[in-house]
This record gives C-alpha cells, sequence and structure tokens, in this order.
C-alpha cells in the first residue's frame, strides 16, 4: 500500500488513483527568467523521484510540467534586456532543459508554454463569469472574488474572516496578508510593452494562476491524481489554481497536494546577497558532477527543510561512487556461489520498496540499500560471489538505480579507444621489467584521462572516473 502526505487534509493517506494502474500528476514548472537555482531543482528532483517510484511499482504515469513563459518577471527581465518576450524565454527554457538532462531527470510528457495557451484561459475564465466568480475592475482587468468561492483557504489553512473582500492584487506574487481579489487577466500597460493579446477580456495578458489550471485540465482532465510543487507556492498560487479550476468546473481540482519543503544554503536562506545562491553550473564550476547535486538533492525526505553544504555534496558524490564500485565489482566476479548474495538483494529490494512506499521514506530506503552494499563487498572480497549470483545483483541494483537515477551504466558494453589500449599495455610490459617509475607515469597520465587502474590477481582491471 502506497501511502503520500496529503496537504489538502493535513494527513497520510492512502494513494488511490482515479485510474487503476494510471497516474497524473501535473508540477508546477520553471518561470524562465533565470537559471533555476538549486532550491528550484530540488523541487523538480523530488517529483522525478515520485515518479519513476510509481512507475517501478507498475503504475502508468501521465506526467505534465508547464514553462511559465509570460509573466510580471519574464516581461521586466526581457524589457531589461531590450530583446523580445520569446527570445528571453527560450534562453532560459533551453538552459533549464539541459538542467534536466544534466541531473537525469526524465522529461515530463508535456511541457506546454502558457504563451501557447491563451485560448485556454480565457475559456477559463469565461467560465468563471459565467459561474460568478469572475468581475471586470475600473482598471480594465478580470478578478476572482475569493468571498464567493467558500472554500477559499482550504489548502493554505488561511480564514475566512482574514480576507479581504473586494481589495484587490495585480501581481502575481502576493504574501497571506494580502489575501484579496486576484487577477485572471490582467489589462494592458505601457509597462508591458508589446506583451499583449487581444481577447473578449480585453487588450492584455493572462495572470499567473490562471496558466495552471488551464493548462492541467487540458492535458489531465477537471480532476486529476497529484499536484507538486514548492511548499512556497501553496499560498497563493496553489491556493488561486483550486479555486479557479473548481469554481469553474464545479468539482474537485486534484486529490493529492504534494510539497518540498525549502532548501538552505549552510544554515542560511539561499540569497545573492549573502552569496550562497547557486545554479547548477555554479556547482559543476566548482569540479562537483550534476549526479551528485542529484544524490543530494533526492536524499532528504521531500517534507523535511534540506541544509544544503559542500561537505554533504562531497559525501553525496562518494555515495554515489560506493555504488558504482560496487556495480564495477560485480562486473568482474568470478567466485563460489554461496547463496547468501541472493537472499540480501531479495530483502533489500523488500525493504527499498517498504520504505518508499511510506511517503517516499527515502532515508529507510537508502539506509536498507547502503546496509546491502556493505554486505555484497564482503561477499566479493571472501570471493563468495558467482558470475550467475553477480549478474543477478547487477538486476537488482538497476531495478533500484531506476528509482534513484544515480548510477552510471554506460561502461556497460563501452570499448577504450587504441590509444588507451596500448598505454594500458606499455604499462603491464614496464610492470614486467620491473620499470615502476614509468609504470606509475602512465597509470598517473591515464587516471588525468579519466581512466582508472585496478590490479588483481586475474591482472590489470580499469573504470572510468
Amino acid at each position: 500500500m502506497i501511502t503520500f502526505y496529503n496537504d489538502l487534509t493535513k494527513k497520510k493517506e492512502e494513494f488511490v488513483p482515479i485510474e487503476d494502474k494510471k497516474v497524473g500528476i501535473y508540477s508546477c514548472g520553471p518561470t524562465v527568467y533565470n537559471y533555476a537555482h538549486i532550491g528550484n531543482l530540488r523541487s523538480f528532483v523530488f517529483v522525478d523521484l515520485l515518479k519513476r517510484f510509481l512507475k517501478y511499482e507498475g503504475y502508468k504515469v501521465i506526467h505534465v510540467m508547464n514553462i511559465t513563459d509570460v509573466d510580471d518577471k519574464t516581461i521586466k527581465g526581457s524589457k531589461e534586456e531590450g530583446i523580445p518576450l520569446r527570445e528571453f524565454t527560450r534562453r532560459y527554457e533551453k538552459a533549464f532543459l539541459e538542467d534536466l538532462k544534466a541531473l537525469n531527470i526524465q522529461i515530463p510528457d508535456f511541457m506546454p508554454r502558457a504563451t501557447e495557451h491563451i485560448k485556454e484561459m480565457t475559456e477559463l475564465i469565461g467560465k468563471l463569469y459565467r459561474n460568478g466568480y469572475a468581475y471586470r475592475a475600473e482598471d480594465g482587468s478580470t478578478y476572482y472574488s475569493i468571498s464567493k468561492f467558500k472554500d477559499y483557504g482550504k489548502l493554505s489553512g488561511i480564514k475566512r474572516a482574514e480576507l479581504k473582500a473586494g481589495a484587490r492584487v495585480k501581481s502575481d506574487e502576493y504574501a497571506k496578508e494580502q489575501a484579496e481579489d486576484f487577477a485572471l487577466w490582467k489589462a494592458w500597460t505601457p509597462e508591458d510593452g508589446n506583451v499583449f493579446w487581444e481577447t473578449e477580456y480585453g487588450k492584455g495578458r493572462p495572470g499567473w494562476h490562471i496558466e495552471c489550471s488551464a493548462m492541467s485540465s487540458k492535458y489531465l482532465g477537471e480532476t486529476f491524481d497529484i499536484h507538486t510543487g514548492g511548499i512556497d507556492l501553496i499560498f497563493p498560487h496553489h491556493e488561486n489554481e483550486i479555486a479557479q479550476s473548481e469554481g469553474a468546473n464545479g468539482k474537485k481540482f486534484v486529490n493529492y497536494w504534494l510539497h518540498c519543503e525549502h532548501l538552505i544554503v549552510e544554515g542560511r536562506k539561499m540569497s545573492k546577497s549573502l552569496g550562497n545562491f547557486y545554479t547548477l553550473r555554479d556547482i559543476t564550476a566548482k569540479g562537483y558532477g550534476p549526479i551528485s547535486l542529484r544524490y543530494l538533492l533526492l536524499s532528504t525526505h521531500y517534507r523535511s527543510q534540506l541544509n544544503f553544504t559542500f561537505d554533504g555534496l562531497k559525501a553525496a558524490a562518494e555515495a554515489v561512487e560506493r555504488l558504482n564500485n560496487l556495480l564495477w565489482n560485480l562486473r568482474q566476479a568470478s567466485g563460489d556461489g554461496s547463496g547468501e548474495a541472493e537472499k540480501l538483494i531479495v530483502e533489500c529490494e523488500d525493504e527499498f520498496r517498504k520504505s518508499l512506499e511510506n511517503d517516499l521514506d527515502i532515508a529507510g530506503a537508502l539506509e536498507s540499500l547502503f546496509s546491502t552494499v556493505r554486505e555484497l563487498n564482503r561477499l566479493l572480497s571472501d570471493g563468495k560471489i558467482s558470475k550467475e549470483e553477480a549478474n543477478k545483483c547487477i538486476e537488482f541494483l538497476r531495478r533500484i538505480d531506476s528509482v534513484l537515477g544515480v548510477m552510471n551504466w554506460e561502461d556497460e558494453n563501452s570499448e577504450l579507444p587504441s590509444d588507451i589500449l596500448t598505454m594500458i599495455r606499455e604499462r603491464e610490459e614496464a610492470r614486467r621489467r620491473k620499470d615502476y617509475a614509468l609504470a606509475d607515469r602512465i597509470r598517473d597520465e591515464l587516471e588525468e584521462k579519466g581512466i582508472l587502474l585496478i590490479d588483481t590477481k586475474e591482472g590489470v582491471k580499469w573504470k572510468k572516473k
């Protein structure tokens, strides 16, 4: 039985999808006005873990992640650079996709852009007008009347007494203290430049919140299974999505709301002014691999605050290396089978699955995995894993890594370039001549090229760094 903590009900619940063995997930994607920082990336690694685990459990997953390519921030950024909105946003959209690939995040099935779904947004606004939730104000913009929606606040916990009926907020982002009528369609102003659409609601552009309501319902239907995002999106964004979608369609919007906690850096809030603001590009420039960051971001439970440190990142790199080293050693195994390895991996996979079924308890899953890694390494050292058993262990790791996505499988069928093979043969010849200085020099040169040599009783073995 899979359980998730549902932020809508404030309790852990059994996960029961609308359709058997099929799951629809909507994730609030990036606002493409800058490079994603590691706090943003945590929420995308989280939903990747969620999606991979559901697939591991046999579910067919349809994942939708939007691209916010028109809002206050994108318009401001393109105006400051003096380039068209599309040119500005496509630059950062491309960078975001590069980040996903580097972090081994599976690309969503659909990544709709807001600018390509204006028709769906205006149709949804039309429903809200007909149902009495929308009105046009004297500034020409269309607003949502939050006092009309009796369930407003059910996700964020805001009380009806705290609502400011009739007061309006036009900006996309605001605090709970400003729980006011929010903009569905923003009337054009000179600050918008040439970013506008001519519609029945006037010349203007959509508000941020209507974008996700329109795109999620187009690709997943009026009611779907899971909505994810960072905890900072609960209010106002997700609260407003519920008000819009349920006000328009008259039915429950989302069954399970899962939110990822904040990331802090060295115990402090991440900010440019503190000099602790990092993107993936900043991390790799310091010599760390993207997969090390992926491991660090997924290794803390999604509902717990993650304290990013470079010591933690180094430990993550070492954890990934332990997994890859085990894989390499299993490929070389040729000992006598004892049966212990098969028993270990069966028990581990059962514990791994049960941990993740419990609201994605990644700590329990990783504890079980690395306990098994230690035992398998012991058996390998004692020569107690046969080739046949090793192959079963490798398939076990492949299944586990279909969820974690951190291991290097590229070496499986790879061959070394001829110049590298020549260097290895020259080193072997130098060792036979007892020219250890030359042998060591060749080994160091190979390491600089990313090839590690390991001398064993069966001869020299190699692996990529």
